[in-house]
C-alpha cells in the first residue's frame, strides 16, 4: 500500500511538473500586463497544494520559480533583466525563494482549512485556490521591495506610477494583474481539485 502511494504521489507530482513546464515554454502560463506578467502558472501549483501536500506544493513552487529565474537570466522580460542586473542574489530570492514559500504555505493553508471545516471542501479548494496567487503576489512584491525598491529602475518604475512609498507602489504595480490572477486561479484550480480530491479518495 505504501508503495502505491508512492508511485501516486510521484505520478501526481510528474504530471503537475509536465504542465507546469508547458504552461511556462507556451503562451498558455503568461499574460502580459504592463511591466509584470500575470502568471497562469499558479493554478498547477494550487492543484498541487491542494490534492498532495505541502511538500508536493513547495516543489511545484519551486519548479515555477526556476523557470522564472531562468526567464530572468535569458533577459527574456525587461523588469526581469533589470532586476537580475542590479542584484543576482536578490532576484533568485524574487523568483524561486518567493515560490517556493507560496507552495508551501498555500498547501499549509488549505490543510487548516479542511482540518478546521472538514465537512465544507468545496469552500476549502475555492479558499486555497485563492490563497495561492494572493501569496505568490505577497511573497514576490514583498522581496522585490525588501532587495530593489531602492535601485534606480524601480525607483523610476515607482515615479511612473506616481507612488510616494513602497506600499502605493505594490498596489499601484500589481494592481488589475493581481486580480486576473486572483480569479483565474481560484475558479480553474478549484474546478479541477474538487473532483480530483472525490476521486483520490474513493481510491
Amino acid at each position: 500500500m505504501k508503495n502505491r502511494t508512492n508511485v501516486r504521489w510521484l505520478t501526481q507530482l510528474a504530471l503537475l511538473a509536465a504542465i507546469l513546464l508547458v504552461m511556462n515554454y507556451t503562451p498558455l502560463g503568461y499574460l502580459q500586463i504592463g511591466p509584470l506578467s500575470a502568471s497562469l502558472l499558479t493554478v498547477p501549483v494550487a492543484i498541487g497544494a491542494m490534492t498532495m501536500d505541502p511538500l508536493a506544493g513547495a516543489i511545484l513552487g519551486g519548479i515555477f520559480g526556476a523557470t522564472s529565474f531562468i526567464q530572468m537570466v535569458e533577459g527574456k522580460s525587461a523588469m526581469g533583466a533589470a532586476l537580475f542586473g542590479v542584484n543576482p542574489f536578490g532576484a533568485f530570492v524574487v523568483s524561486f525563494v518567493a515560490r517556493v514559500l507560496m507552495g508551501l504555505c498555500a498547501a499549509l493553508i488549505f490543510n487548516a482549512l479542511h482540518k478546521a471545516m472538514p465537512k465544507k471542501e468545496k469552500l476549502c479548494c475555492v479558499i486555497g485556490a485563492i490563497c495561492t496567487p494572493v501569496l505568490n503576489t505577497v511573497f514576490f512584491m514583498g522581496f522585490l521591495v525588501l532587495f530593489f525598491y531602492n535601485c534606480d529602475y524601480v525607483q523610476n518604475l515607482a515615479q511612473t506610477l506616481g507612488a510616494t512609498n513602497s506600499f502605493m507602489f505594490i498596489v499601484l504595480l500589481v494592481g488589475v494583474q493581481a486580480v486576473i490572477e486572483w480569479l483565474i486561479c481560484g475558479v480553474v484550480a478549484s474546478a479541477v481539485t474538487v473532483p480530483v480530491r472525490k476521486y483520490l479518495k474513493l481510491n
